[in-house]
């Protein structure tokens, strides 16, 4: 009931009407409504390009999977085999504590962090489709490389070719789920994105629970090589996809991006939204240095939620359970095949309450999204830090009875809920609708690589963390998502509703971040009119 009141006083606070912006009134949630409708095509391709998020999420679910299995364990790091098998008589916390397994996982990240560089420059000149085609070609060669592995050279090997994969993929697909989408709608379709990575962190839990059962100790090589599966989807959309209006146009294909918008809109009356798209297209081709031009003054609200939202959504402690959520149950004793349930379980809460989100964020919007499910989180990591405390206190020495552990699970599952409602749908979505064209792929790149440099901090320093901070780490995460729920209240306008053409009219109406905008910075042809609002 707390939380249902919460929800709808938030929304009565976000629907508001915002200050006069260059001498109109913008409403924080509305915008332009185009004609046109959701069509089968939108969804077919939304759907086909969504299937990048399988190979972000098959891994992140998969490499805590095999971390944790004994065979792969013995084969390449025989240091943390032999610290798991003493454990029992010693420090819970620091059984897996070791720099070269926490490479293993987190190498993949610094390398999409570089190649999201790279994959800006091929979005933009190539267009957004044969980025996907080149993100999953490579994550399906680093895939056979891990599959096939014989010593750690071979694995480090092919989890950087998967970081390239997942850095094109990432940069490439939610700009296309968010520019093939209709505004009233671009929340439910971009989310899929998030909904594929929930699905396939899920399908490579329940992958690992069968291949760890495998009699002869090969059962990791199955779950590693399986990775090709999604990245054989992406690899074969990518090459039939079409590309986007947006996309189109700013190659210099205006008739193509004509039948194109037609086509995704499914009406005859496009002539508004395809010269709106003309206007951005002209402006963007003015910019002869997207790199240096996001660095300008008026678009330093775009930059500013470039960097913190990626940055935010990595201290939300998210990874600790994706990546490690059978280590981190094996560590509090709940045995491997036990651990690998618990897994199951968080992975199936996770595409649920990304369901939830999928359906509600065009309807609530994103702000509430964002501050119901911290205040969600917070909840759940200090009660979860508590609980581990009681049980392990300092020492790391203890035991976890069946019904303590069923608590722990409970509260890990609000937590995981809370987050793939919030910043884990949220946190994809938002930046990949604030840009205009003409920084769009920058701005993407920048998103990315952020996402991937934390990501690959919380993935190296994990396990050490867990070692030396011990039950402290959830409570150091908490605190975290007080400080991002509360940038979210401050800085964060409401964006759904509003074609991403038209999104400079939200910042310019928006508290602080409308000092930085003047109304010469407002492009040409967008209406300085009142919007249409949400519930017009």
């Amino acid at each position: 009931l707390l939380q249902y009141y919460l929800l709808l006083s938030l929304r009565g606070i976000s629907c508001q009407s915002s200050r006069m912006a260059g001498g109109a009134m913008v409403n924080a949630v509305g915008g332009k409504d185009y004609p046109g409708k959701l069509t089968l095509f939108v969804l077919f391709t939304s759907f086909i390009a969504a299937t990048g998020g399988l190979i972000f999420g098959y891994d992140i679910g998969i490499s805590g999977g095999v971390t944790s299995m004994d065979p792969f364990l013995e084969k390449f790091f025989p240091e943390v085999f032999r610290k798991k098998q003493m454990a029992d008589k010693s420090n819970q916390y620091c059984k897996y504590d070791n720099q070269l397994l926490q490479t293993f996982t987190s190498s993949l990240y610094l390398a999409a962090l570089v190649a999201s560089f790279f994959a800006a420059t091929v979005t933009r000149v190539l267009g957004r489709k044969w980025s996907m085609f080149g993100g999953g070609l490579t994550f399906l060669i680093g895939a056979a490389l891990n599959g096939a592995a014989e010593n750690v050279t071979m694995l480090i090997i092919g989890r950087i070719l998967l970081g390239v994969g997942i850095g094109f993929a990432n940069q490439s697909v939610p700009v296309y789920l968010s520019e093939m989408a209709p505004a009233r709608l671009r929340g439910m379709l971009n989310i899929g994105f998030q909904l594929m990575i929930t699905i396939g962190i899920l399908t490579a839990e329940l992958i690992n629970y069968g291949t760890n059962k495998i009699k002869g100790g090969h059962g990791w090589r199955i779950s590693l090589a399986l990775a090709a599966v999604p990245a054989g989807i992406i690899t074969l959309g990518g090459m039939f996809l079409p590309d986007t209006p947006n996309s189109l146009l700013e190659r210099g294909h205006a008739d193509e991006a004509w039948r194109m918008l037609r086509r995704i809109r499914g009406t005859e009356d496009i002539g508004e939204e395809y010269a709106d798209l003309v206007a951005a297209s002209e402006e963007a081709r003015q910019v002869k240095h997207p790199w240096r031009n996001i660095l300008k003054r008026r678009y330093r609200a775009q930059l500013t939620m470039a960097v913190m939202i990626p940055f935010f959504q990595q201290l939300t402690g998210i990874n600790v359970i994706n990546f490690y959520a059978p280590v981190l149950f094996d560590t509090l004793g709940f045995g491997n095949d036990a651990s690998l349930v618990s897994a199951i379980i968080t992975g199936l809460t996770m595409v649920l309450a990304s369901l939830v989100s999928m359906f509600t964020v065009d309807r609530l919007g994103r702000r509430i999204g964002f501050l119901q499910g911290g205040v969600q989180m917070i909840v759940c990591q200090v009660v979860i830090g508590t609980l581990i405390a009681v049980r392990f206190g300092t020492s790391g020495i203890g035991e976890i009875p069946r019904g303590y552990g069923v608590a722990v699970v409970v509260f890990i599952c609000a937590y995981v809920a809370g987050f793939a409602w919030s910043w884990g749908a949220l946190g994809w979505l938002v930046p990949s609708e604030i840009f205009p064209l003409e920084i769009r792929p920058a701005g993407q790149s920048i998103n990315v690589s952020v996402n991937m440099l934390f990501t690959f901090v919380i993935a190296q320093a994990f396990l050490t963390m867990l070692c030396h901070l011990k039950f402290g780490l959830f409570y150091f995460l908490a605190g975290w998502v007080v400080i991002m729920t509360v940038f979210v209240a401050l800085f964060l306008p409401e964006t759904k509703n509003v074609p991403i053409e038209d999104m400079i009219l939200v910042w310019k109406s928006h508290w602080f971040w409308g000092n930085f905008i003047t109304d010469d910075d407002i492009r040409v042809g967008v209406q300085m009119a009142p919007r249409k609002t949400a519930n017009a």
